[in-house]
């Protein structure tokens, strides 16, 4: 009996940690077998003091532990019986100053092996839009679309982290969890998805604001729901909100992505993306509600969209720009997704609109209206006021590259601000104040602009580029092992070229007419995002793999300066 306890014993995985009084236990464990439970054994300080049993074998179930005393924490399993996709610990006390500490993830759903990079990630499985951005008991939080056991879309969660400068991040316990039956097995039916969060009068907390989704429900596939966290740290439970479309003609059940804000006229106001026949449609809601929590009502039909055979509108967001809300003369951009949009003339799909114009708490009136990235791997753009300042941040993805088959570990773009400017009548989106602090050390400021080879150590740097203001077109070669790109100016505009040895009709990525004098590329393993003129121009491109730019140079004249900084967190 002992030589069979050995061997038993010798063939468990262990996961050890050190840990302090009171920590607390996430773990998600599947069995292998039907016919076999999932078993984890949890000792401290080379004692037992709990086993975890799960006997599901479609899909991860979620356990959480409290760890009675400080110590050594030992998570012990039979990998013939039992996986674990993802376990780390943290405590109540400390979490918000200092993340999660992460125990184990899965081959199916690591990290992205990018060493270095200093875009946003998640720590662990899928990640897609950004949620509840916001500043809130004085930090930055980013919640955002998750689903931990794999690298491909599937039931949605909301993960979540917090910064300081919307550049160093801690990742956080999963905020919000979907319905039981939707998490119980891996069948793409829905989850927890995409919306906003609000901060709570007289408290720390926050109420957030989310559409859950379930594929087969009837009669409405998509319901806004709301739940409320004192924490911080985990949503409470949630409540349906609005639980019916409004009553128009030609509405689809596409009914989604709640961006709820103070309007000028002291309301709560909510935005929802839908479809109405055949166009793209925003929905406007409001309520008197002090706190948000109930009343709410349908007001109209904010804007719609029709070009481009936009499916439906996504991800809405409206903002004040450049003065108080409350004020009639204050411009507002309102961003929307345009999802399965497919521009013809281009190739380019999944487009994002930032309409600038005014907005008196029931009506939008634009003024103009320009893309929000030529490149278009900016989607599902947020943003919100942080202390007057317009911040936003996207997914730097493009559903038109999201398959299943796809290796897919993706990041957020970098933080950006929102700028009107009153001298040309345009919105400028250029990178958040504060984004030189990456700068590591000067790599270059003389042979670029002579023409000559810059090689790269990391794949993290930064170019700026001043043109002398000639005619003559500027071209910087950007050398990566499997892939070209380009970025081009020359009488046609701006272009990011970007071409890759799959065999598919590639967009014609162009900010047609553009003609910057100043140019500004930020690189990081698995992407690049140029701001021209501080942002009157931006394209953001996702990068296929994890290989590195590892050169670069300027194959045309029309260069007055250029500088090249090695970036690093």
């Amino acid at each position: 009996m002992s030589e069979q306890k050995t061997a038993d014993e010798t063939r468990l995985r262990k996961l050890r940690s050190h840990v302090p009084v009171n920590a607390v236990l996430h773990v998600w464990l599947k069995a292998i077998h039907p016919h076999a439970p999932a078993e984890m054994r949890l000792s401290l300080n080379e004692q037992v003091f709990g086993n975890i049993f799960v006997q599901n074998s479609e899909e991860y179930e979620f356990r959480m532990f409290f760890v009675p005393h400080g110590g050594e924490l030992e998570c012990a399993y039979d990998p013939e019986t039992t996986t674990v996709s993802v376990a780390y610990w943290f405590t109540d006390a400390k979490v918000l100053e200092e993340g999660i500490t992460v125990l184990r993830t899965h081959a199916a759903n690591a990290p992205a092996p990018a060493p270095g990079s200093y875009h946003f990630r998640p720590p662990f499985g899928w990640m897609n839009d950004p949620n509840g951005f916001g500043r809130f008991n004085g930090s930055a939080h980013l919640f955002y679309q998750h689903y931990s056991h794999g690298l491909t879309w599937n039931t949605m969660h909301w993960g979540h982290a917090i910064s300081e400068d919307f550049l160093h991040w801690r990742h956080m316990p999963i905020f919000l969890f979907p319905s039981e039956d939707l998490s119980h097995r891996p069948a793409k039916r829905g989850g927890a998805f995409s919306g906003s969060a609000i901060p709570l009068d007289n408290s720390a907390g926050i109420r957030v604001f989310f559409t859950e989704s379930v594929t087969d429900r009837a009669p409405e596939r998509e319901i806004q729901m709301m739940a409320t966290s004192q924490s911080l740290i985990f949503a409470g439970e949630a409540h349906p909100l609005i639980d019916n479309r409004p009553e128009l003609e030609g509405l689809t059940l596409d009914f989604r992505d709640p961006y709820v804000f103070r309007g000028p006229d002291g309301y709560w106001k909510m935005l929802l993306g839908s479809r109405r026949n055949e166009e793209g449609v925003v929905l406007l809601y409001q309520t008197a509600d002090v706190t948000a929590a109930g009343g709410w009502e349908f007001v109209d039909v904010l804007h719609s969209e029709g070009r481009h055979n936009t499916q439906v509108i996504e991800c809405p967001c409206l903002l004040p720009l450049d003065g108080p809300a409350g004020d009639p003369n204050t411009h507002w951009v309102l961003m929307c997704g345009l999802m399965h949009s497919h521009d013809e003339a281009t190739g380019r799909r999944n487009l994002t609109s930032a309409t600038v114009g005014h907005f008196d708490g029931t009506t939008f009136t634009p003024e103009f209206e320009q893309e929000l990235d030529f490149v278009t791997d900016n989607y599902a753009f947020q943003a919100f006021l942080d202390q007057g300042t317009p911040v936003g941040i996207g997914w730097l993805a493009n559903w038109a590259d999201a398959a299943p088959e796809i290796d897919f570990p993706t990041a957020m773009t970098l933080p950006r601000n929102l700028v009107y400017d009153p001298t040309d009548n345009v919105l400028l989106t250029p990178p958040i104040e504060g984004v030189e602090k990456l700068r590591d050390h000067l790599i270059d400021e003389t042979q670029l602009a002579a023409g000559e080879l810059i090689t790269l150590e990391t794949g993290q740097a930064e170019i700026v580029i001043e043109l002398d203001g000639s005619n003559e077109s500027f071209e910087l070669d950007l050398y990566h092992n499997n892939i070209e790109i380009v970025i081009k100016v020359d009488a046609e505009g701006m272009r990011l070229i970007y071409l890759d040895d799959i065999e598919r009709a590639t967009p014609d990525y162009v900010a047609p007419g553009a003609k910057p004098s100043h140019i500004r590329v930020f690189l990081d393993i698995g992407s690049v995002e140029v701001f021209a003129d501080n942002g009157r121009w931006t394209g953001t491109k996702r990068i296929a793999g994890f290989d590195p730019i590892h050169s670069l140079r300027i194959r045309s004249g029309g260069i007055k300066t250029a500088k090249v900084w090695g970036l690093s967190l």
